[in-house]
């Protein structure tokens, strides 16, 4: 997969060597007094950040004495820290042939190297070196995890996973860097990071989004910077609702408000806008407990629109520091909770990045190298259990992880398509975004969408709706979204495997109810739906398309809930309304038997109505048998649709 925000930074010990030579003279591995006065002026020019006259007097102590540890132990870290791995690697390997205890950390660092280079055989062989001579136990533990990284890739190398990336092309890709793709669950609107020259920046770079559209041909448009929310300070690593309503964000303003209009409670934290017609919104921060005084990053907001997943880390964000996966809920009031740390499953010791949680709200990707892997940071998955526990995390395999770090998956709707950053031959500059299909183990469970539109029933015009869909087997959201103010537009995810109560309401109108059972998703396809809402008046009618009862029975089945709370609801917002409940039925059978049948059914709704506060006088029932079918009553489908519950306001 190549470099993905590539990061790899070793572990500093050129201060620690220096402060050996000079608190220990005497104790030079050589005695050459020519070798100990280059190394010394190499030591000094060190000290003063003089890179070329550091290596120079280095090179020369080296060749004095071939036997000469130090300046080979400082040229190796010299060479590490600018990428230059082949010379660090030799270097560390005279070093530690010389003596490998007299500088402990050298080995850990020559197998990390190797293990960065894709040479697990001699990695393995100096990780267990660093493990007999290092006393320490941060470092003997990094040598412990580099020995299960060296066995994992040697095992994973000889069974590579299918991958074929396919670069997304100029609309998308620049000779800047790209990242962090964020899509609609239709496929349809890419969001992405791009890092970008700024001389405005006191950094000289800052990341901004940049938006893109899918062409009738299946190529990405152009992507176009979104003007109303990027500034001179970084915007990036954003989330979208599968509707591609609102956006998730980090922005690091700082406590110091960098960035006209914007304040930090740390370092870096996350901030929400609303797109409302073809606009975002001016970005608000979450506030606490979301976000703290350390750094919050990443964030990926599931597809029921409450619950979002995110990194938090310490006070500043530094390479190699440990971060971890947090997830916090929304309340009804739209306030979050006390964000959880993950388990173990998923967090690590080590670091975690690029948290995706798919929109089937049951699968995690993430990156970590903090567990056996190929190197650096690797991309797994973990399944939500039954118990609400995650799974042990699966690492997605070779070539999709190399030695080198991968993060910024994304895996879409459908399960079958993944999106990635890479750096690899052929891009069209640094960072490029790259597509492919991800193998079946590796795939989530499929989501299909519904898209709509939700107007008032008598003028037309668009309406404000919360849109929710239920899984009928809990009772539990699965996925909401809100309709476009503007447009009356909405879109939100259909999982599949179960069947799904929808729900649409907005204050002052009647809601909108329908199901889809598993029969009907389990292709997949997207369904258009338009829905018309209907004002609290005389004679307006809601069919209860999610009330069940026991088979030619009018015992209510747990799955009702869920409508029947929606309706309690209606019914303590509006306390002057009284309603009908009539029950109709189809025509199989006797009419009698039907009459009753659905006398009862509709009674029962009114037991249920009475049982949570609702005055009995406002409440009546009526059944209607099979007089007043909907649909033909010659077909299954046409005789479910009969077999129905209507409100009508009285």
């Amino acid at each position: 997969m190549g470099r993905a925000a590539k990061g790899w930074l070793l572990t500093a010990v050129l201060a620690g060597m220096g402060a050996y030579a000079q608190a220990q003279p005497v104790r030079y591995t050589t005695a050459d007094k020519k070798a100990i006065k280059a190394y010394e002026a190499g030591a000094e020019c060190m000290r003063l950040r003089k890179w070329d006259c550091a290596e120079g007097n280095l090179l020369k102590a080296a060749a004095t004495d071939p036997r000469f540890i130090e300046p080979r132990i400082h040229l190796a870290e010299m060479y590490g820290q600018r990428g230059m791995d082949v010379e660090a690697i030799g270097l560390y390997k005279e070093a530690i042939a010389i003596n490998p205890a007299y500088f402990p950390p050298a080995a850990l660092h020559l197998a990390e190297l190797e293990l960065r280079q894709g040479r697990y055989a001699d990695a393995r062989k100096h990780f267990q070196v660093a493990r007999e001579v290092d006393r320490d136990p941060a470092r003997r533990r990094r040598a412990e995890l580099g020995i299960a990284n060296a066995d994992f890739a040697v095992h994973a190398l000889k069974q590579p996973v299918p991958f074929e990336p396919v670069n997304l092309g100029p609309g998308v890709n620049t000779k800047d860097p790209e990242y962090f793709p964020c899509i609609t669950a239709d496929d349809s609107t890419l969001i992405l990071t791009r890092l970008l020259v700024d001389e405005r920046s006191p950094y000289g770079k800052q990341e901004d989004f940049f938006v893109s559209r899918r062409q009738a041909d299946g190529t990405w448009g152009t992507a176009r910077p979104i003007a109303s929310l990027n500034t001179v300070g970084n915007e990036g690593a954003g989330t979208l609702t599968p509707d591609g309503r609102f956006l998730i964000f980090t922005k690091c303003a700082g406590v110091d408000g960098y960035g006209k209009g914007f304040k930090g409670l740390g370092s870096c934290d996350l901030f929400i806008s609303r797109k409302v017609g073809d606009r975002w919104t001016h970005p608000e921060n979450l506030g606490a407990p979301v976000n703290s005084a350390g750094w919050e990053s990443q964030p990926s907001m599931a597809s029921d629109g409450r619950t979002l997943y995110f990194l938090r880390g310490g006070g500043r964000r530094e390479q190699g520091q440990n971060m971890d996966i947090y997830v916090t809920r929304m309340a009804a009031d739209g306030t979050f909770s006390t964000p959880e740390k993950l388990g173990d499953n998923v967090n690590s010791p080590g670091r975690e990045e690029s948290v995706q949680i798919h929109p089937d709200g049951k699968t995690l990707y993430f990156s970590s190298d903090g567990r056996p892997g190929m190197g650096g940071l690797d991309i797994y998955m973990s399944r939500l259990q039954d118990d609400g526990t995650w799974g042990p995390a699966l690492n997605l395999g070779y070539p999709i992880n190399t030695p080198g770090d991968e993060n910024s998956l994304l895996v879409g709707a459908d399960g079958r398509l993944a999106y990635f950053a890479s750096d690899r031959e052929g891009g069209h500059g640094d960072l490029d975004l790259y597509s492919f299909e991800l193998y079946p183990e590796a795939r989530p469970t499929p989501v299909s969408y519904i898209r709509g539109r939700v107007t008032d029933n008598a003028t037309g015009k668009p309406v404000e709706a919360d849109v929710e869909l239920y899984d009928l087997s809990t009772g539990k959201l699965s996925t909401a979204a809100y309709s476009d103010p503007v447009t009356g537009e909405f879109l939100v995810c259909l999982p599949q495997g179960v069947d799904h109560a929808l729900n649409a309401s907005a204050d002052g109108y009647l809601f909108y109810s329908r199901n889809y059972t598993y029969a009907e998703i389990q292709g997949g396809a997207p369904y258009q739906l338009d829905v018309k809402l209907s004002k609290p008046v005389a004679g307006e009618k809601i069919e209860l398309r999610n009330i069940f009862f026991e088979t030619a029975s009018y015992g209510l089945l747990p799955a009702s809930t869920v409508e029947l709370d929606k309706l309690v609801r209606l019914m303590k917002g509006n306390p002057q309304m009284r309603i009908e409940v009539g029950g109709h039925t189809d025509n199989v059978g006797k009419d009698a038997d039907n009459q009753v049948l659905s006398e009862r059914r509709a009674g029962a709704v009114r037991d249920f109505l009475i049982g949570q506060g609702i005055a009995a006088d406002r409440v009546t029932a009526k059944g209607y048998g099979a007089k007043e079918p909907v649909a033909s009553n010659d077909t299954e489908e046409g005789r479910a649709l009969n077999r129905r519950t209507e409100v009508t306001v009285l």
